[in-house]
């Protein structure tokens, strides 16, 4: 069996988590506290370099890293249902979309660049919790932008793709962070749409055993 070395509060592990269900794939969960730092320790380094979450262990014992391969590796080893389209141009219209949550978004807003402004350059939580809501609110603003017109229930279809995992995870984040989602009302229906698949349910935090 897959090991899923994750955090329960982890917007990136949750990403994985979500394709792994999508996917029928089962798997061991392992937990890394990041709060406590034990992604910082050699033996976690040994699995994972960059010394954060998710790495999945496959059956072979090969060590995947970053949500975002992770996911390529998911959808390549079980075709459907797929995260991405087929087709050439709107392939790359919700890969733009996904990139907006997991390359525009959580870089800045991770925990140890949130962990730097505090410790580095003297900013209090309410200066990191501002920092992290204002490139929440850009961000889905750009997201918002990129979504077609029409009556699809998740961003661009009827079914879930990777840009729906990417943002599902992060607006965990912006709840938890107090973001004002009066703008976003669009990205809440496809969250309510979302969570009412298991796969989605089954991958949210709080049905985490490490929850806390």
């Amino acid at each position: 069996m897959m090991v899923l070395y994750s955090y329960w509060r982890s917007t990136t592990s949750y990403r994985v988590r979500i394709g792994l269900n999508m996917k029928g794939l089962a798997y061991e969960s392992r937990s890394i506290d990041l709060v406590a730092g034990a992604q910082r320790s050699e033996d976690f380094a040994a699995i994972n370099p960059s010394r954060g979450v998710p790495a999945l262990v496959l059956e072979d014992g090969t060590v995947l890293t970053q949500s975002m391969a992770i996911l390529d590796y998911l959808d390549q080893r079980v075709p459907e249902p797929a995260f991405l389209p087929s087709d050439p141009t709107q392939r790359a219209k919700v890969s733009a979309a996904a990139q907006v949550i997991a390359m525009d978004i959580h870089p800045v807003n991770n925990l140890k660049v949130v962990g730097r402004l505090k410790g580095e350059h003297g900013a209090s939580q309410d200066d990191g919790v501002a920092w992290m809501r204002h490139w929440m609110t850009e961000g889905f603003h750009a997201y918002m932008a990129l979504l077609p017109k029409g009556d699809h229930v998740f961003s661009f279809a009827d079914t879930p793709q990777i840009c729906d995992i990417c943002l599902v995870a992060q607006l965990y984040n912006a709840h938890r962070w107090g973001v004002d989602m009066s703008p976003f009302a669009r990205l809440l229906e496809i969250e309510e749409a979302a969570m009412a698949l298991e796969s989605f349910q089954r991958a949210k935090p709080e049905a985490q055993p490490d929850a806390s």
